[in-house]
């Protein structure tokens, strides 16, 4: 099996893969690290999605760009998530947040996530990316009777909306997921999934070919603020940009330590076993959708291109965690699919989300001309997509405070030193109340 924690040092080509998706991605191409001095309209740190889309859309609108990513493209969360293009929100509903933005901001905010699944589907055909992606559906089961009230709710404000959002009776969930157990569910047709790694190595092509500049192995030490502009120092030169885009998320490291207070760092695990017999798999997501629940220790599922069988989960951590977990998982994963006989496991390795309080995008207003954005709270592919395009429209001139998603100075979390070890302190209590709503439908 190829285990694989967060790594604290620069990766190597030669060495085992980070992920799943980094050892079968197919479109790997090195890119040099940063030296000299070089001038620019836009820059961009870091090279996942947020900031590969941003560079892409902003090339395209004419701007010179240039893209700085410490490690390698797709290093952080963008290369270790689960591959699911999931095109709304992880907590948050519609009406609820118009009732928390108002209606204009909150509007506003709600199109652009309907439209988000479409957005990455199109970017792949239009650009020829080779990302095994499919457009086939984003299931949510609901494992509870109050749970399924909550979902049918949520698949009516998405579909009041126009969007492909459909109520799946409990007889529908079992023939489309192959799961029992649930009570129901709902799927929004404009979801999917693909090879996370694959879809970025095929964004930063297409932006290399509009005239954007990425380089790897290029941290940026500090971020000056000059009279026109920015002035970006890596170890071996300076980038010199009217407008700076911070597209870290929770892999900004100690570049600015005021907006690593401003939300929950999350570390969550993945597995892939090995390809299931046809047997099994003919079962399991007939139609090649992927899958998660609506438990509070959150049960996902899907297939890659191989047949390979992809969960994970966030788990207690701690002393052997990065070899404990994924077994936790893998027992897991053949409880809730009823598998007897599960494939060993391939594949395992984690990475770290960003989660606000409020469960939502966030802009953050750095300084004239600096954003950084982050937090898609387990939407990333979706969400970051579609917020790199929304940065590109910044970069050539559209206000900040007119984009579509909530745009403000850092607002640090309160004892945030002890806050951000609660969803992991928490989880216990989630988990125990899951098993309650398990007891509870028997």
């Amino acid at each position: 099996m190829h285990s694989v924690s967060t790594p604290a040092n620069s990766p190597d080509d030669s060495k085992a893969p980070l992920s799943l998706w980094h050892a079968t991605a197919r479109n790997r191409r090195s890119r040099p690290a940063f030296a000299g001095d070089l001038d620019a309209d836009l820059a961009i740190i870091g090279g996942g999605f947020s900031g590969l889309s941003a560079a892409l859309h902003a090339a395209e609108k004419g701007l010179s760009v240039v893209v700085l990513e410490a490690e390698i493209i797709a290093y952080g969360a963008t290369g270790r998530n689960a591959g699911f293009v999931v095109p709304n929100f992880a907590k948050m509903d519609p009406d609820n947040i118009i009732t928390a933005l108002g209606a204009k901001h909150g509007e506003r905010l709600v199109r652009m996530a309907a439209g988000s699944g479409d957005l990455v589907f199109d970017l792949i055909r239009r650009h020829n990316i080779d990302c095994d992606a499919r457009q086939s559906g984003w299931i949510q089961p609901a494992h509870s009777a109050a749970a399924f009230d909550k979902v049918k709710s949520r698949a009516r404000q998405w579909a009041a909306r126009g969007r492909p959002a459909v109520v799946l009776d409990k007889g529908a969930v079992r023939d489309a997921t192959g799961a029992d157990g649930y009570f129901g569910g709902w799927m929004d047709k404009s979801g999917g999934v693909l090879n996370p790694v694959a879809y970025a190595n095929g964004l930063a092509t297409a932006a290399e070919a509009v005239g954007t500049r990425i380089f790897e192995h290029s941290p940026v030490r500090s971020i000056e603020r000059l009279a026109d502009g920015w002035r970006l120092a890596t170890e071996h030169g300076h980038v010199r940009a009217g407008k700076v885009f911070v597209a870290t998320n929770a892999y900004g490291g100690k570049l600015n330590s005021e907006l690593a207070r401003t939300y929950f760092p999350l570390k969550v695990f993945q597995i892939a076993t090995e390809p299931l017999p046809a047997s099994i798999r003919e079962r399991l997501l007939p139609g090649g959708q992927c899958v998660s629940d609506t438990r509070r220790n959150l049960f996902t599922f899907r297939f890659d291109a191989e047949n390979r069988l992809i969960t994970g989960g966030m788990h207690i951590v701690g002393i052997g965690a990065d070899r404990r977990v994924p077994r936790t998982i893998h027992r897991r994963l053949a409880v809730h699919l009823g598998i007897t006989d599960i494939p060993p496991l391939a594949y395992s390795w984690s990475g770290m989300a960003a989660v606000a309080p409020d469960f939502l995008p966030h802009l953050v207003d750095l300084g004239p001309g600096l954003i950084a954005g982050f937090a898609c709270n387990g939407r990333g592919i979706a969400m970051t997509t579609t917020m790199g395009k929304v940065l590109a429209e910044w970069a050539t001139g559209a206000a900040a405070t007119d984009l579509p998603i909530p745009f403000s100075p850092p607002a640090e979390i309160p004892f945030h030193a002890l806050m951000r070890h609660a969803p992991n302190v928490l989880l216990p209590w989630s988990i125990l109340q899951d098993k309650m709503d398990e007891r509870g439908r028997r």
